[in-house]
């Protein structure tokens, strides 16, 4: 067999016999790294990588392979001109796939290649692996979940942490490459800052790359790191990443309640102004808060007015009672009232867990509904607008909602609540909505979540033409039978930019 395939299967099976049974059609790493000495580490990090390297070349040389065999059979060059979205919409067809598998089957152990869910599975999760602690680094593989990987440094007692928050299953290849953030970003940033300090990845010819080296900066060429981090799976398939770890600081939590948002937000601006130690500060609405009392789980009764959330990070106790009394002040000044501040940590992760259960209390508000969860993001400035618009804009059109913000960073999350296709629909123009007054605010159509399906027609009014066109020649250069994760982020040429037609207000 001499296809690209073939070339690149025939390089890793030497590795992959050693290391496990099943190479995998689609594959992660092993389940096995050892950390009794360097030199098993070492070995066992080799192995996890060839094997891990060469399930994701075999999936990705699969697809490439697929393709050509379907352009082949059309006689035809590749032709993207004509394309809803200037990209390939051409693939193999379920035989193809299956003659590949066959194909490899033949050119290898027939028991060499898996397509079963089971192996798949099992392949596809890894332990993460320590660097010294001097390096303040570690290196993972992308099934790695964040909340997993900061309990495993915990139980082995190594004070730092991996600061990038999404939500609780999140994995680390999924952060990465939806550009995450979370509720520590207003202290620490997103993934796109300098947190990923390099991938490995399967590019959609069967290559594999690594983006640079492990040191903590480098002005060497392209930041080629920061080409994959938000590119949705697109461009593509992580199978390594380095990632920064911070210093595990102890912390604690207050609550103070607002007439409205507008004092909340400027309170926040004060307070971020002013330095003080703050790991999270986040904004809760009154609805939100209602939710809390209606869902049952919280240990006190709030009172149902716009909150904030804060979190104080600090060295010492003093230095976060120092934080909590120089806030304490700042709020009075802006009508904040109720400003309490946990006395041990017990209380501390409870006024917390208040914050973190948005979701599930949420729901509480509607029995039996689901929920539509969005975010958009402007500055900081701008939030009271965007809020007290969207908030009118829900009110008249009956849907129930809560809404909780990163108020540090300006971006902010609806809940919108549904049980109903009409009332669906409803949310669906909702969210229109509130995507235009953002952009018109000068923010964006998605701080967090990424842009996926859903977002795609927001891009050329956001980005510009001419941005998204570059990303599409990236996508076409790297991708150019556009395998990856088809039908995401690259919007069609019919959703062309839109005018947004709501404008700020001056209220």
């Amino acid at each position: 067999m001499t296809s690209l395939l073939g070339v690149v299967a025939r390089r890793r099976i030497i590795a992959l016999s050693r290391s496990s049974k099943h190479a995998g059609v689609s594959l992660g790493g092993s389940r096995n790294n050892t950390h009794s000495s360097a030199g098993r580490q070492a070995t066992a990090r080799r192995t996890v990588n060839t094997t891990l390297l060469f399930g994701c070349a075999l999936s990705a040389s699969l697809g490439y392979y697929a393709a050509n065999s379907a352009a082949a059979r059309q006689s035809a060059p590749l032709n993207v001109s004509k394309t809803p979205s200037g990209l390939n919409d051409q693939y193999g067809t379920l035989e193809d796939f299956q003659l590949a598998i066959s194909q490899l089957r033949q050119e290898f152990d027939p028991d060499a290649v898996t397509t079963d869910a089971e192996d798949l599975r099992v392949h596809g999760y890894s332990e993460n692996d320590y660097h010294p602690e001097d390096d303040s680094d570690l290196v993972c593989q992308p099934g790695v979940h964040w909340m997993h990987l900061n309990d495993a440094l915990k139980k082995k007692g190594i004070p730092l942490f991996f600061p990038l928050d999404p939500a609780p299953g999140a994995t680390i290849g999924g952060m990465i490459s939806t550009g995450c953030s979370g509720t520590n970003a207003v202290r620490y940033g997103t993934a796109k800052g300098e947190w990923i300090l390099n991938v490995t990845v399967v590019l959609p010819n069967g290559e594999v790359i690594k983006t640079r080296r492990r040191s903590r900066k480098s002005s060497a060429g392209f930041d080629t790191t920061k080409l994959f981090i938000g590119a949705e799976g697109t461009l593509g398939i992580i199978t390594e990443a380095t990632i920064r770890l911070a210093p595990l600081m102890p912390t604690s939590v207050a609550v103070v309640q607002f007439p409205d948002v507008r004092q909340a937000t400027q309170a926040v601006i004060e307070v971020m102004n002013k330095g003080v130690g703050i790991q999270c500060i986040e904004l809760c609405d009154s609805e939100h808060m209602r939710a809390t009392n209606v869902y049952g789980m919280s240990s006190r009764k709030w009172p149902e007015k716009d909150s904030l959330f804060i979190k104080f990070q600090g060295p010492t106790p003093r230095s976060i009672q120092e934080s909590a009394e120089i806030v304490r002040e700042i709020v009075k000044k802006y009508d904040g009232t109720g400003f309490e501040h946990a006395r041990t940590e017990k209380e501390a992760a409870d006024l917390w867990m208040d914050r973190k259960n948005a979701l599930y209390s949420g729901l509480a508000l509607v029995e039996g509904s689901r929920g539509w969860s969005t975010d958009v993001c402007v500055p900081v400035s701008r939030l009271p607008d965007l809020v007290y618009q969207t908030k009118d804009d829900i009110q008249k059109s009956g849907i129930v909602s809560t809404m909780v913000g990163h108020v540090g960073d300006g971006n902010f999350h609806a809940l919108l609540l549904f049980k109903t296709d009409e009332e669906l629909e409803t949310c669906r123009h909702v969210v229109h909505r509130m995507v235009e007054r953002a952009l018109a605010l000068d923010g964006t159509c998605t701080g967090e979540h990424g842009v996926g399906i859903g977002k795609r027609k927001y891009l050329v009014d956001e980005l510009g033409e001419g941005t998204v066109e570059l990303m599409k020649t990236i996508k076409r250069t790297l991708d150019p039978y556009n395998l990856f994760n088809p039908g995401k982020l690259y919007p069609d040429a019919d959703q062309s930019k839109f005018h947004p037609s709501v404008t700020p207000s001056n209220d």
